[in-house]
C-alpha cells in the first residue's frame, strides 16, 4: 500500500532515509527528484553523493515531509530494478545498530557482500578550456595531458599504466592545479558475471544426414576427427559441451579446436555461467531415530507449539544433527528456508558432506573464505528462494532469506558467535532469535554444553528445554583421568609437555590402530624467548605483549597485530647469547611427537595450517580416512568434529585454561574441557581422556570428571549470582584507544563523570586490560554492570553516545577511539 502511494503521485515531493556503508550517527536525507519516483522502493540501491565523494547506499524508508533544518541533496542515480533485500533484513539492521551501539551503514558494510557494494573510481575528464601550450609541464604531466587530450577521461588505473609508476597522486594533483584536467567519481559494479566458453555444432550438421557424410568423408587431420568424436560423445551424455571439459576428454589443444572452427563445424559462444553447484534434489536416503532421539524431536516440537526458542542439551555423541535433519525436513516441505548456522567454518567441511547425503545439493554453505562474486550469487539465490537450506557462519545471518521457518544454532555457546572487530559487535546466536521473531520462525539451540545464560533462560522458562543424556548406541561418556603435573615437575626440573602417562596411552592407542587428538589452546612453537642470564624477554614493538616463537617460519610474532621479527640471538639488556624457549604451542608438540612416534603419521590443525577455502576440509577428510593417526590442534579440534577412530584425547596444559582473568573463565573451561573429551570413544563407548593440570584441586575438573553440567551450572550460578554477573545482569564495556597513553585515560574519566551521575553505582574503572598497548594505540576501559531492566539499559545506551559525540567534538580528544561493547564475551 506504502509502494502504490509513492508510485501514484510522482507530482509530490518524495524523501528517501539512505544508509551509507559508513559510521555515520544517523542515516541522512536525500530527494528524490520526479524522474525516479516510480522507480524507487525500500531496499533498492541508489547513487548519492556525501562531501563530493560518491556512495551507493540503500533506502530504508520514504516519507513526503521535507526536513526543516537543511535543504536534502538529489540522489543521482536508482541502480536496481527491485530491491536488493527484504524489510525484514532492514529490520534487523536497524535492531543490531541500537542494541550492539553501531551504525545502520558499519552493519550494512558487514552484511552486504563486497561486490554488491559499488566502489568509487576517480576519473580525470579533460579541461576542453585548457589550451595546447604544454610547454609548463613536465614529461610526465606531458604524456598524460596528451592521452587526455586524445582520449577526453582516464581512469586512475590507466595513469598507472601510462606512466609505469605507483604513485601517480602527485602528478594528477599538479595537472589539476593547472587546469589541465579535472577529477570526476563515478561508481562502479565490482560484481562480474563468470563468462565460459561452450562449444556449439553449426546449424549445418544438426541435419544427421549432413554430420553422418561428414564423418564417413574425413580424410586429413585425424586428431581434428578424435575432437569432433569426443564432441558428440559430452553432447549426448551432458547436453551441452564446454570447452575446457572437450579439450580435457579428448587430450586436444587450442588449435585442434580451432581447426574445428574454421571448417565450420562448431562455433564457441561465452556463456554466463553460474558459479555455485546446480541445484538437483536428492532422493533422500532414510535412516532411523534411536527411541531417545524420537523422544527429543517430540520434546522440541511440542515446545515449539508454545515457545518460539528451545534448547537441545545433548550430551556429545548423542546424535543431534540426525534430529536437526528431521526438523530440516519437515520445514522445507512446507516450502520455507533453514539457516543452519555453526561457530567455525572449519565445522562445515564436515557437515555440509553430512547434510548433502540427505539434501543433495538442495542445501548451500555461506562463510568468509567464498570469494565476493560467489557470495553474491548465494545471495541471490537466497533471495529469490532458489536454495531451501544454508549452512554458514555468523555472517550468513545476513542473507536475505525470503520466508525463513528455522535456524538452528549448533553450538550455541561457542564465543565464535560473537563479533569482535570491526563493528557491529554483535552476537549473531541473540541475533538470530530476534531475526526469527520477524518471520515467527523457530530458533532451536543445541549444544552439549550450553552457555550458562542460555541455561539460565531455559530454567525460567524463557526458552523450551529437552535433553538428550545418551550416547547414540548407548554409547558410553569417555572416561577421563587427571594427570597431576606437580609431581612431573618434581621429578624434572621443568615443566614437561608430554608425560609419561600420556606417552603410554598414545602408544597403546597406536598399538589398537586408533587415533589420537592431543589439544593445546597456544599455537606456535614457544609462547615467549627469555634471556637466562638476565630474565629480558623480547616484546612486541607496536603492543605490550611478547613474541611467539614459530620454529616452522624460524620467526618471533606478535599474535595481536601479526607483526614478524627475525629471531633474536642477543640480548638487548646484557648483550647475552644465552636464550632459552618457555612453555609451548602446537607446534613443539607437533615436533615432540613426531620424534617420540617417528611411525605414526602427525598433523596439526591450527590458525598457521588452515588459512585457504579449502585446508580445513582437506586436513578433515585426512583425518576421516585414517591417513593421519595423530591430530594436535587448538580449539578448532574440539568443536563439534566427528570422528569415529578416535579413542585418545589429551589436553596437554589445562591449567592454561582454567586460569583466565575473566568471569567466564570457568564457563569456558569447562566447555572446552567437556567439548574436546567427547571426540573420543564416539563409536564404541572405548573413549579415554587424560588431562594434564597442576591444580588438581580445582572444581571444574571435578564437573569435567564426571560429565555433569548440571552440578556445574549450580556451583556457577551461584558465584554470578553473589557477585551480580550476567544473567544477573548485563554488562557493557567501553575502551578508549590513543596513541598517547594520557589522552585515552583523560578521555576515560572524562566518560565517567559524564555517566557517573546517573549511572554510578554501576560503573567499574577506568583501568587498563591486561594488555594494554596494541597497534601502537593505548587502551583504557570502563565497565558497566546495570540490572536487568530494558528502560535503564537502553537509558545508558544513549547516554553512552551523547558522552561519546561530547569528548570527540573536543579538539584534544577528537583522535580517541571511543568502542563501546554490549555483552562482551
Amino acid at each position: 500500500m506504502q509502494e502504490e502511494l509513492f508510485h501514484t503521485d510522482i507530482t509530490t515531493a518524495l524523501f528517501a532515509e539512505v544508509i551509507i556503508p559508513l559510521a555515520l550517527p544517523t542515516t541522512y536525507t536525500w530527494r528524490i527528484p520526479q524522474h525516479f519516483q516510480q522507480s524507487v522502493t525500500i531496499g533498492i540501491r541508489v547513487e548519492v553523493q556525501l562531501r563530493n565523494k560518491k556512495y551507493s547506499g540503500i533506502i530504508r524508508s520514504l516519507h513526503k515531509e521535507k526536513p526543516s533544518a537543511f535543504k536534502p541533496k538529489e540522489i543521482l542515480n536508482v541502480l536496481d530494478d527491485e530491491p536488493l533485500l527484504y524489510p525484514q533484513q532492514l529490520q534487523l539492521w536497524q535492531w543490531i545498530a541500537n542494541y550492539y551501539l553501531c551504525s545502520e551503514g558499519e552493519v550494512m558494510q558487514a552484511a552486504i557482500p563486497s561486490n554488491l557494494k559499488l566502489s568509487s573510481e576517480s576519473v580525470l575528464i579533460h579541461n576542453e578550456e585548457f589550451g595546447v601550450d604544454y610547454s609548463s609541464l613536465n614529461d610526465e604531466e606531458f604524456i598524460v595531458a596528451e592521452a587526455l587530450e586524445l582520449k577526453k577521461e582516464l581512469r586512475l588505473s590507466e595513469v598507472q599504466q601510462l606512466l609505469d609508476i605507483s604513485h601517480v597522486y602527485p602528478v594528477i594533483k599538479k595537472l589539476i592545479d593547472k587546469g589541465v584536467c579535472f577529477i570526476w567519481e563515478e561508481l562502479k559494479e565490482k560484481y562480474k558475471e563468470k563468462k565460459e566458453n561452450f562449444v556449439i555444432l553449426t546449424t549445418t550438421y544438426h541435419n544427421e544426414d549432413k554430420l553422418a557424410d561428414l564423418l564417413n568423408n574425413w580424410s586429413k587431420a585425424p586428431r581434428q576427427m578424435e575432437l569432433l568424436l569426443a564432441y558428440l560423445h559430452l553432447l549426448k551424455t551432458n547436453g551441452e559441451v564446454k570447452q575446457s571439459d572437450l579439450l580435457k576428454k579428448a587430450n586436444a589443444s587450442l588449435a585442434q579446436l580451432k581447426g574445428l572452427q574454421d571448417k565450420g563445424v562448431v562455433r564457441i559462444e561465452a556463456r554466463s555461467v553460474n558459479r555455485l553447484k546446480p541445484i538437483n534434489e536428492k532422493e533422500r536416503s532414510g535412516f532411523s531415530l534411536s527411541p531417545a532421539q524420537q523422544n527429543a524431536l517430540a520434546g522440541i516440537q511440542e515446545n515449539f507449539t508454545e515457545k518460539n526458542t528451545c534448547l537441545l542439551h545433548g550430551v556429545t555423541a548423542s546424535g543431534k544433527t540426525q534430529i536437526y535433519i528431521k526438523l530440516i525436513e519437515s520445514v522445507i516441505e512446507k516450502g520455507e528456508q533453514v539457516l543452519y548456522m555453526l561457530p567455525e567454518i572449519a565445522l562445515t567441511a564436515q557437515i555440509i558432506r553430512r547434510l548433502q547425503e540427505y539434501f543433495g545439493n538442495s542445501i548451500a554453505v555461506y562463510h568468509s573464505k567464498f570469494n565476493p562474486n560467489e557470495r553474491v550469487e548465494l545471495w541471490n539465490k537466497v533471495k529469490e528462494g532458489t536454495i531451501k537450506i544454508v549452512l554458514g557462519a555468523r555472517s550468513a545471518l545476513f542473507l536475505p532469506f525470503k520466508h525463513i521457518g528455522l535456524i538452528i544454532i549448533d553450538e550455541e555457546h561457542d564465543a565464535s558467535y560473537k563479533q569482535q572487530d570491526p563493528a557491529p559487535r554483535y552476537n549473531a546466536r541473540d541475533a538470530a532469535i530476534y531475526y526469527a521473531s520477524l518471520f515467527n520462525a523457530k530458533v532451536l539451540l543445541g549444544s552439549a554444553t550450553p552457555s550458562v545464560d542460555t541455561y539460565y533462560n531455559c530454567i525460567h522458562n524463557k526458552y523450551g528445554l529437552v535433553e538428550l543424556t545418551e550416547r547414540f548406541g548407548n554409547v558410553s561418556l569417555p572416561a577421563i583421568e587427571i594427570i597431576d603435573l606437580k609431581k612431573t615437575v618434581q621429578q624434572q626440573k621443568e615443566k614437561i609437555v608430554l608425560t609419561q602417562p600420556l606417552k603410554e596411552a598414545i602408544a597403546q592407542s597406536l598399538h589398537e590402530k586408533k587415533q589420537i587428538i592431543i589439544f593445546q589452546n597456544r599455537r606456535g612453537y614457544s609462547p615467549y624467548i627469555l634471556c637466562n642470564t638476565c630474565g629480558w624477554i623480547p616484546q612486541c614493538k607496536h603492543c605490550d605483549v611478547t613474541l611467539t616463537y614459530h620454529k616452522s617460519k624460524n620467526t618471533l610474532s606478535c599474535h595481536y597485530c601479526g607483526t614478524s621479527y627475525p629471531v633474536l640471538q642477543t640480548c638487548a639488556a646484557c648483550g647475552s647469547h644465552n636464550f632459552i624457549q618457555k612453555n609451548f604451542g602446537t607446534e613443539k608438540i607437533e615436533e615432540l611427537i613426531a620424534e617420540t612416534f617417528s611411525d605414526a603419521k602427525t598433523a596439526r590443525m591450527d590458525y598457521d595450517t588452515v588459512k585457504g577455502k579449502h585446508d580445513y576440509d582437506a586436513l578433515i577428510r585426512l583425518f576421516e580416512q585414517q591417513r593421519i593417526d595423530i591430530l594436535v590442534g587448538t580449539q578448532m579440534v574440539v568443536k563439534g568434529l566427528d570422528f569415529e577412530h578416535v579413542n585418545l584425547v589429551g589436553i596437554t596444559d589445562a591449567d592454561g585454561i582454567l586460569n583466565f582473568a575473566d568471569f567466564r573463565v570457568n564457563e569456558r573451561a569447562f566447555q572446552l574441557m567437556e567439548q574436546v573429551s567427547g571426540r573420543a570413544g564416539r563409536k564404541d563407548g572405548n573413549g579415554k581422556v587424560l588431562i594434564q593440570v597442576s591444580n588438581v584441586q580445582h572444581p571444574v575438573l571435578h564437573f569435567v570428571k564426571e560429565h555433569n553440567y548440571k552440578q556445574f551450572f549450580e556451583h556457577e550460578i551461584l558465584a554470578r549470582k553473589m557477585y551480580h554477573y550476567p544473567p544477573y545482569s548485563r554488562i557493557i564495556n567501553i575502551v578508549f584507544k590513543h596513541k598517547l597513553n594520557h589522552i585515552a585515560e583523560e578521555a576515560a574519566n572524562i566518560m565517567k563523570g559524564g555517566l557517573s551521575s546517573t549511572f554510578g553505582l554501576y560503573i567499574n574503572g577506568p583501568a587498563q586490560p591486561m594488555v594494554n598497548r596494541i597497534r601502537n594505540q593505548y587502551l583504557w576501559e570502563l565497565q558497566l554492570k546495570l540490572p536487568k531492566n530494558t528502560a535503564l539499559i537502553q537509558h545508558c545506551k544513549t547516554a553512552i553516545l551523547q558522552q561519546s559525540t561530547i569528548i570527540q567534538s573536543n579538539k584534544q580528544y577528537s583522535a580517541v577511539s571511543i568502542i563501546a561493547d554490549v555483552d562482551p564475551v
